[in-house]
């Protein structure tokens, strides 16, 4: 072959590769980044990550100790990390994890909106991921996998239960009224509250005014805030409670006794049952009358056995895993499992 066959021949692989580039993948110049797949079956050490938005809360703290137990049972090791609030803490440390190598993690954001920048990221790094207690999306709109609790089947039982505890009481609807107290820009608890104010509505047959009371989902916010609209409602003898979890319902219950309001004339019902069941387990008459219980250690302990079979066993993290839920009160919380610290 002459010297000009051999400096043509590159030129006519180009060629064919231009023109059949509509079919063909394998002509590359080698150096394109192909998009990062998910990490192979581990058959090593595997690490996890549990990152939680406010992991002082009780719920979270049980979370924290389910998923450490599960980890321990399969012989993983996990990392809990403690976000608060702060959803620039929770990239920060988004990032740490991928850097120190994470095979899977768990995540509750402290704020829904970071959901495209967190998908984004496990994504990229080729890192399963499991929203854990509040949906994330990503920037299609595309839900991520999700443990937890259907925040709309959550606010049904709870409201239930409050128009069964109304009619029992055989309280009119002209001098009561209802405190809804939540984090307004969370969609889990505009899920919950708004199902809880149908539910009652159906079944109450009555309507009754709602207070819907702002809080960042903590308890002395909720009674702070609950407080302030006490005082403008002089003419109410019975109040309704309920929130997005425990902590809403009793601080809005605390601020209410603080008022004077007896508990005979408070119908609180809980979300969560870990706070609601303190005033039953010292015995108190109190306004916290019963609760929907939720096991934040069942959701960790099946956030982590999730993300186990989806590193070692290559199993498909499902759309969604739903925890079961439980009315109790204070007949019937310890029975049926509630950790009441």
């Amino acid at each position: 072959m002459s010297t000009a066959s051999h400096r043509s021949l590159p030129w006519r692989i180009v060629g064919s590769c231009l023109i059949a580039g509509v079919v063909l993948t394998g002509c590359s110049s080698g150096k394109e980044t192909a998009a990062p797949q998910q990490q192979a079956p581990a058959s090593g050490k595997i690490t996890l990550f549990y990152l939680q938005k406010q992991g002082d809360q009780q719920y979270f703290v049980e979370q924290a100790q389910g998923a450490q137990e599960k980890a321990k049972e399969l012989g993983v090791e996990l990392k809990v990390v403690n976000l608060g609030q702060d959803a620039n803490k929770a990239i920060t440390e988004l990032d740490a994890a991928v850097a120190q190598g994470a095979n899977g993690i768990a995540i509750v954001v402290p704020d829904q909106a970071i959901g495209p920048q967190v998908l984004d990221k496990a994504k990229s790094a080729g890192i399963p991921i499991i929203a854990s207690d509040d949906v994330i999306k990503d920037g299609a709109g595309t839900k991520s996998p999700f443990v937890g609790f259907n925040g709309s089947q959550m606010g049904d039982s709870v409201g239930k239960e409050a128009a069964k505890l109304f009619k029992a009481a055989g309280w009119a609807a002209a001098d009561t009224k209802i405190i809804s107290a939540y984090k307004q820009d969370l969609t889990v608890c505009s899920d919950r509250v708004t199902a809880a104010k149908a539910a009652f509505d159906k079944d109450a047959g009555a309507q009754v005014p709602v207070i819907e009371v702002g809080t960042d989902n903590t308890p002395v916010d909720a009674q702070n805030r609950t407080g302030a609209v006490i005082g403008s409602n002089p003419g109410v003898k019975h109040w309704v409670v309920w929130g997005c979890n425990d902590e809403n319902e009793t601080g809005a219950v605390t601020a209410l006794a603080n008022s004077g309001v007896p508990a005979a004339d408070i119908i609180g019902v809980g979300l969560g049952a870990y706070l609601t069941c303190k005033d039953w387990a010292a015995g108190k008459d109190t306004g916290n009358k019963s609760a929907l219980f939720i096991s934040g250690a069942e959701v960790g302990r099946t956030a982590i056995q999730l993300l186990v079979d989806k590193v070692k066993n290559s199993k498909e993290l499902p759309p969604e895993t739903i925890a079961k839920t439980q009315i109790v009160t204070k007949d019937n919380y310890k029975q049926a499992g509630v950790n009441c610290i």
